[in-house]
């Protein structure tokens, strides 16, 4: 996946954007952008990549992505199929941190908000919003400026205040991302998520830095604080739960779709990166 720097400007000579789209599809493009991004998906469901984070996405979820932040939203193949019907609808909020003036969520009241634009930055799911606010979102498409400014406040407030929530990319890859190296790091991520579920090794992605396998090794420690194996599958992993969370019986095409070249190796990677099993965290997910 290339990753994409796209221009959210507004045109509308507006301090934000609301946006409703509904099309067969999200777009389909690993991407980035200065704004940060508040999302909630009306209709469809698919795979939501956010930084190094893979997790099933439907109706319903409500995310917060931080500034520069990739991301994409990937449809379920369903929709891609010729005839298909299905329609993919959600609201995007987009905004600068300084939208309303560089000092703005400086002052004390304005604490709350500030903080929840810092935990952005690895992207919030929030969980169990209550409707009131949901209904609040998809009435900001129809408010006028000013009303639009201060429903939009109020709703930044009540996430803020908003205590079940779960970030969805690691600190590790937030903090690679802002190094100076990017460039590197732009061909390396684009190359291990384009291939994570394919038989790839540290040499693979050291070619691609135009590194020596050493160098590399030193390189992605000092950025990410692991090692490129521990990176690549928690990569894995957290694309075998979203497999597993849609085919909640099926282990062992789980193992090899995600990239791992037998069970018992993939059970153990699992439950080290999860802290449970593969049988557990179905049943989990199968209770919930």
């Amino acid at each position: 996946m290339k990753l994409h720097l796209l221009n959210r400007t507004s045109l509308q000579n507006s301090s934000f954007t609301v946006t409703q789209h509904s099309d067969s599809h999200f777009l389909k493009v690993w991407h980035y952008h200065p704004e940060l991004e508040l999302v909630y998906i009306l209709k469809s469901t698919g795979t939501r990549f956010i930084g190094d984070g893979i997790e099933k996405f439907s109706e319903g979820d409500l995310v917060l992505i931080g500034k520069n932040l990739p991301h994409m939203w990937l449809n379920d193949d369903v929709f891609f199929e010729e005839g298909s019907t299905l329609r993919s609808e959600a609201i995007g909020v987009h905004f600068k941190e300084e939208f309303l003036g560089k000092h703005f969520f400086q002052v004390i009241e304005m604490k709350p908000i500030r903080e929840l634009i810092k935990r952005a930055a690895q992207g919030i799911l929030f969980v169990d919003v209550d409707q009131d606010i949901k209904n609040e979102i998809e009435e900001l498409v129809h408010l006028e400026a000013f009303e639009k400014t201060l429903g939009f406040l109020k709703i930044l407030y009540k996430l803020a205040n908003h205590g079940e929530y779960r970030l969805l990319s690691s600190p590790g890859f937030l903090n690679s991302f802002h190094k100076t190296e990017n460039k590197i790091l732009d061909d390396i991520y684009e190359f291990v998520f384009k291939n994570f579920n394919q038989p790839i090794g540290s040499k693979d992605v050291a070619a691609i830095a135009k590194m020596n396998p050493s160098a590399f090794s030193r390189f992605f420690k000092r950025v990410h604080r692991k090692t490129f194996t521990r990176y690549l599958n928690e990569i894995r992993i957290g694309y075998a739960c979203k497999l597993l969370m849609e085919n909640q019986q099926n282990i062992t095409p789980v193992c090899y779709d995600s990239g791992f070249n037998n069970v018992s190796n993939f059970n153990r990677h699992f439950k080290s990166i999860t802290g449970i099993s593969p049988s557990e965290y179905i049943k989990l997910h199968t209770q919930n």
